[in-house]
């Protein structure tokens, strides 16, 4: 298997946990489809629970010959976004990004330059942001034989200190992986396993210990059970009571629909459950 970057050495786990719940929403939108010439677009609508209505439009034209693509989006909270992407052209296994960001309501400009290099058994990754400090998070991933290695750390130019560090190992292969992460310098702690049991059935849980904060860890259970294939149904609980269920089944080519609601087992009798609806449109 390739080497994951830094931030998805537990991937596995954190998909099955936070993924596909459609609850965090009262209701998602997401429209896909592609031009004749190759430009893919994408919109997407999101209604809060509170709070207003978010969305975003986004076109992206990629040359596979040479590499490149171009990426702009348009946000809700007029937000204009531009991203210049070139894959394995400068040497093989980089690829190097440039994203701007610019607000026009307040004149706000944003830069980053981000460095990906990945090989066989090694991955690292580079994020300046160019007009903030100027800032540089860098980390990077050792592997061999499914077993791994990483770290991340952050610099602030201007004040010539590191902002941030973490560290991280785990074990990958196809059926199973899990991965022990230190975050926040090294003072939140997280043990992640996932488990593909089956075609059919996944199950994956987490735990977290803040140092720093609670002195109770957190802990989370989750899996995943494949009805058939177009549909499947998630279920997940943590150690504060709360329960997550959903269901996702492709209706047809191209129309997917989700639907998801989180419990409070502790307080059944007030109105603190949430209930969220997902719909997809692909051509």
């Amino acid at each position: 298997m390739s080497i994951p970057a830094f931030a998805d050495i537990a991937k596995n786990s954190n998909d099955l946990i936070n993924r596909d719940f459609y609850h965090t929403a009262a209701a998602n939108l997401e429209v896909k489809s592609k031009a004749p010439n190759g430009v893919s677009f994408n919109v997407k609508g999101k209604s809060a629970h509170e709070g207003s209505t978010s969305g975003s439009i986004e076109g992206k034209y990629v040359d596979a010959a040479s590499g490149l693509s171009l990426t702009q989006t348009w946000a809700t909270t007029n937000t204009l976004s531009t991203k210049f992407e070139l894959d394995n052209n400068i040497a093989k296994g980089l690829k190097a990004e440039v994203a701007t960001d610019f607000i026009p309501t307040s004149q706000n400009f944003g830069a980053k330059l981000n460095l990906y290099f990945k090989q066989p058994n090694f991955h690292a990754r580079a994020f300046f942001d160019v007009m903030k400090g100027p800032t540089a998070n860098i980390d990077a991933v050792l592997g061999r034989e499914g077993f791994l290695v990483g770290a991340e750390a952050g610099y602030d130019v201007q004040k010539a200190a590191i902002t941030k560090y973490s560290a991280a190992v785990g074990y990958l292969v196809p059926q199973y992986s899990a991965a022990i992460t230190a975050t926040s310098n090294l003072s939140v702690f997280s043990a992640s396993y996932y488990h593909k049991i089956n075609s059919e059935v996944e199950a994956g849980a987490k735990a977290t210990w803040d140092s720093k904060g609670s002195k109770n860890v957190g802990l989370e259970v989750a899996s995943k059970y494949r009805l058939d294939p177009t549909s499947f149904a998630k279920a997940k609980v943590n150690d504060r009571g709360i329960a997550s269920l959903a269901y996702n089944v492709l209706l047809r080519s191209g129309v997917t629909v989700g639907v998801g609601v989180s419990l409070d087992t502790q307080k059944l009798n007030e109105s603190a459950h949430k209930v969220g609806t997902h719909f997809e449109f692909s051509g």
